[in-house]
């Protein structure tokens, strides 16, 4: 492929049997087919609304659009700053270095992968060539970035929690639903009530999980979890079957939806609460302690996979592997031999 940038046009080639020039009339590109040996694009720069009609045309759900439209106008940002119209590849490239200097490894990741996207949609359109193409994310390494808690810290931030409140008793059914479960904050902030229902013989939490649309799978709730939530239920007052299971306890918003931003803070705040205060220990913690806990008392990793709902079971190897490792004794084997 050739490509040249300069300032009036940037032009690309392939070869087909058939050729599309594109010219510019006004805000809109116009083809003219012609029958050639080569296939030559002459594209407009990358403008806002373009990548609008991107977004537009993503068929994903509105959270996953939300994340992509927040990355790709980022890329824009900095397109404007350094006054930059016809990006080449370079320039994705010395964007990923400017992400780098001050994102987190996944930032970058998600970010580049939004350029990825928008790029191979505006090469398919004909619009603009695929300069991202083949330009790798940021090198993610394989573990998880926050800490589990211990079945002893665990349940010091249960007791710690104040179950006479109305807020007490919904951040304890939360909790303990979280910990028990696996679930996500999105998972948690997604139910309602009427998604508690029976299989077989136990209460189950229908869900929509991460990038799902429809409520198809469940998990199982254990008895003093499902007394937990019935009591804050019961406490919070009749309510119709539709409306959010846990809910603000605020007179501002009281009996809204709580957003994932919530659960997170209801969350860190009960850690800060029980002592539990670390930058490593989030909501987030919550799911890989429901994981840790499985498996050290018996839990198989298939059933932690089944548990947590991941597509791979790799990424549930990692919980078992950072296990063996701190089974392995073999400091105090040698310290023994050392200092007797």
């Amino acid at each position: 492929m050739a490509m040249r940038a300069d300032n009036c046009t940037l032009k690309y080639t392939h070869k087909y049997t058939r050729k599309h020039v594109y010219t510019q009339r006004g805000q809109e590109m116009q083809a003219i087919a012609v029958i050639n040996s080569t296939d030559i694009v002459e594209a407009a720069g990358v403008t806002s609304s373009m990548l609008d009609k991107w977004i537009a045309y993503l068929d994903a759900t509105p959270k996953t659009v939300e994340t992509y439209t927040r990355a790709i106008r980022q890329f824009y940002y900095f397109l404007q700053a350094n006054n930059i119209d016809r990006p080449t590849r370079e320039d994705i490239i010395a964007y990923k270095e400017h992400l780098q200097e001050d994102k987190k490894p996944t930032t970058v990741q998600a970010y580049i992968m939004a350029c990825k996207q928008f790029f191979k949609w505006t090469a398919q359109e004909g619009i603009y060539p695929n300069i991202a193409d083949n330009v790798k994310g940021a090198k993610l390494t394989a573990g998880f970035k926050k800490d589990y808690l211990t079945s002893k810290q665990a349940g010091k931030l249960l007791q710690n929690i104040d179950r006479q409140t109305l807020k007490g008793k919904r951040d304890y059914a939360i909790l303990s639903l979280m910990m028990t479960t696996g679930l996500r904050t999105i998972e948690v902030s997604r139910a309602n009530i009427e998604d508690l229902r029976t299989v077989a013989d136990f209460t189950a939490l229908f869900i929509q999980g991460k990038g799902r649309t429809e409520r198809t799978e469940y998990v199982k709730i254990a008895e003093p979890v499902e007394v937990a939530i019935r009591e804050y239920l019961t406490a919070r007052g009749k309510a119709e079957d539709t409306a959010p299971l846990f809910a603000s306890a605020a007179h501002r918003n009281g009996g809204e939806r709580l957003t994932t931003r919530s659960i997170s803070r209801i969350a860190k705040e009960n850690m800060i609460d029980a002592d539990l205060n670390s930058s490593r220990l989030t909501a987030h913690s919550l799911r890989h302690t429901a994981a840790t806990l499985n498996l050290l008392n018996g839990g198989t990793v298939e059933e932690t996979q089944q548990l947590l709902r991941h597509s791979n079971i790799n990424t549930t190897l990692i919980y078992s592997h950072a296990l063996e490792r701190a089974k392995n004794n073999s400091e105090d084997r040698i310290a023994g031999a050392l200092f007797g």
